[in-house]
């Protein structure tokens, strides 16, 4: 199914076309029925002559109403401009021309109706229609001239719909879904059901979904999904869908709510944007109306400058880099002009003439947004970010470090660490900084484990993550261990208490368990700072009551142990062991700790076999 909407003045015959073309009637409530005067959004369908089936979306012409127009316009990807050939150009045809190039909608025809009225006026009213459209994408679509009273014409325009619908390009079947709901309400015994156009994605019995409104995000399910009012396991796009939905009321959601496949778009509650048509923006009033799908949202304006501007908007919606928007001035009910969304996560202005600078960023960045930018702005980001964006392909995974190369979509200049992609420049200037920052501490602190990976966390601003740091530690040539990055090699070597230490490993070597004490450290000035450093080098152990030896101590103890009839007293192992209870004590519970030997009772333990 292909998905056209109705553009154009009210009383142009657009409804009476859509009825002429079906057999339905698209007027849904009885009150337009006997005004003659579409309201809200009206549906129908028909097969055509190429073997597709068209359903069409019914908007209202009138002024008022122009809210409702953009709700039906803003997910259909074709339209049929009508102008009535009795009343030519009018006030709303120009509205709905706005809006659609707003909307940036490049496929449709013009349909002049109402030939039977005034065939002296086709060619002019024709005429004065393409002079209003040149300049838009619509400018040099063809022209069909009907009367939906004779009949005439209709045939022409159902071949011409089939042309014009085979140029529109195919849709995304497979990927996320984001289906905007135009219409909510409740089937006794099914419980919610919501309507829309479905414009990429497939949509599918028992999917979870969300529904992202003007309240927290809600999960969802799908019950039965129909189009056309028959049932169908799964419908892809582009089509008009009904859903059915376990979760919610109908109460619950509402026209301009969005139903999305869970934890793959971001939702953004401030977007900056670029003038596509319109107004300079510049020229904007505080506050706008900002329309797309089927949403309607009040947005504060802060423009940069007369082609870009920042949207605050009231309610957080699933926008990705590349949407269009319809922006109204909430004082006037014509289209004020069309935008192009560029950035769902804009920075905040913290520094004097930030704003400035990031207008000419905005102005390097293109209509859909450019994953290259997002990283070189960022220095680094999550892949799943950028897939969030709609930047890169959900096939740009995490796969360890990859090379840059087209075959990939990896930028030439970007890095890749697991799920994070790094700007190659922003990698050498964390690694430079890291590099200064731990030799500083070498030189001024000799003895110092080196800087503690939350410490450079902090001084690279990458949030501690495990993989980035990483990798930046390799490309600063730098090693690890124990929580502190220090110089490749620094691991070796005390410094000022190196000689000191070496005395005392020829000392244990001799005697294993003749742990000095404490006067005997303070001969060799060796303090609690130079023993940390000594026992995070692997060059001795430090256990209970300060006793200091050598890291082959426990097990040197534990084949003396072993050869002790069992179980043994520690007045035996001290003797094994050849030192004094201060000595044997802390190794005994050290070898406990370690589940080497074990207490039987108060008095004796036993070797664990």
């Amino acid at each position: 199914m292909y998905v056209v909407a109705t553009a154009g003045h009210v009383d142009h015959g657009k409804s009476t076309l859509v009825r002429a073309l079906t057999g339905m009637e698209p007027d849904r409530w009885a009150e337009e029925r006997r005004r003659g005067l579409t309201i809200d959004l009206g549906f129908a369908w028909t097969p055509l002559p190429s073997g597709e089936d068209v359903a069409f979306v019914d908007v209202p012409g009138h002024e008022r109403f122009l809210g409702n127009m953009l709700a039906g316009l803003g997910p259909a990807p074709a339209v049929c401009f009508i102008v009535a050939a009795d009343e030519g150009w009018q006030a709303q045809s120009a509205d709905h021309r706005d809006a659609i190039a707003a909307l940036g909608i490049k496929y449709g025809l013009i349909v002049i109706t109402k030939a039977d009225r005034a065939p002296e006026r086709v060619d002019a009213v024709l005429a004065q229609t393409r002079a209003e459209l040149a300049g838009t994408a619509l400018a040099g679509v063809p022209a069909v001239v009907v009367s939906a009273v004779t009949g005439a014409g209709l045939e022409d325009l159902r071949h011409q719909l089939g042309r014009m619908l085979a140029d529109v390009p195919a849709p995304a079947v497979a990927g996320r879904v984001r289906f905007w709901v135009d219409r909510s309400f409740t089937v006794k015994g099914s419980g919610a059901v919501v309507t829309g156009t479905l414009t990429a994605g497939t949509l599918a019995e028992n999917n979870r979904l969300e529904v992202l409104g003007a309240d927290s995000p809600r999960a969802v399910s799908v019950r039965a999904l129909h189009s056309r009012n028959r049932p169908h396991p799964s419908i892809g796009p582009t089509q008009r869908v009904a859903v059915n939905l376990r979760g919610v009321t109908a109460d619950d959601v509402h026209r301009g709510d969005a139903l999305v496949t869970p934890g793959v778009w971001p939702v953004a509650g401030v977007v900056d944007v670029r003038r596509t048509t319109g107004t300079d923006l510049d020229q904007a009033p505080g506050q706008l109306l900002v329309h797309v799908g089927t949403a309607t949202v009040p947005a504060r304006v802060r423009p940069f400058n007369a082609g870009h501007a920042r949207l605050m908007l009231e309610r957080e919606l699933p926008l990705v880099p590349g949407d269009r928007l319809v922006l109204r001035d909430p004082g006037s009910r014509a289209v004020f002009g069309g935008a192009l969304v560029l950035d769902v996560d804009p920075p905040e202005f913290t520094r004097r003439g930030a704003g400035t600078r990031h207008a000419a960023y905005l102005e390097t960045v293109p209509d859909g947004g450019d994953a290259r930018l997002e990283v070189v702005r960022r220095g680094a980001v999550r892949v799943g970010f950028l897939q969030r964006l709609g930047l890169v392909g959900l096939e740009a995974g995490a796969a360890g470090e990859e090379a840059p190369g087209e075959d990939n979509g990896i930028p030439e200049d970007v890095r890749v660490f697991g799920d994070w992609w790094v700007h190659a420049p922003v990698l050498d200037r964390w690694a430079a900084r890291l590099r200064e920052a731990v030799e500083t501490l070498a030189i001024s602190d000799p003895l110092a484990a080196g800087v503690s990976r939350g410490a450079a966390a902090s001084l690279l601003e990458v949030d501690g993550d495990d993989t980035l740091v990483n990798a930046i530690v390799v490309e600063a040539g730098m090693e690890q261990g124990g929580g502190y990055i220090r110089l490749s090699g620094q691991g070796t070597g005390l410094g000022p208490a190196e000689q000191a230490i070496v005395t005392l490993e020829h000392r244990l070597a001799a005697h294993p368990f003749d742990a000095p004490e404490g006067d005997d450290l303070t001969a060799l000035r060796l303090g609690p700072k130079e023993l940390a450093a000594a026992e995070r080098a692997g060059r001795i152990i430090r256990l209970d009551g300060s006793v200091v030896l050598l890291p082959t101590a426990p097990a040197r103890a534990m084949r003396e142990l072993a050869g002790l009839e069992q179980p043994f007293t520690t007045s035996q192992a001290r003797k094994a062991l050849g030192t004094s209870r201060r000595v044997a004590i802390p190794v005994l519970e050290h070898l406990d700790s370690r589940g080497w030997t074990r207490r039987v009772d108060g008095s004796y333990r036993e070797v664990v076999r």
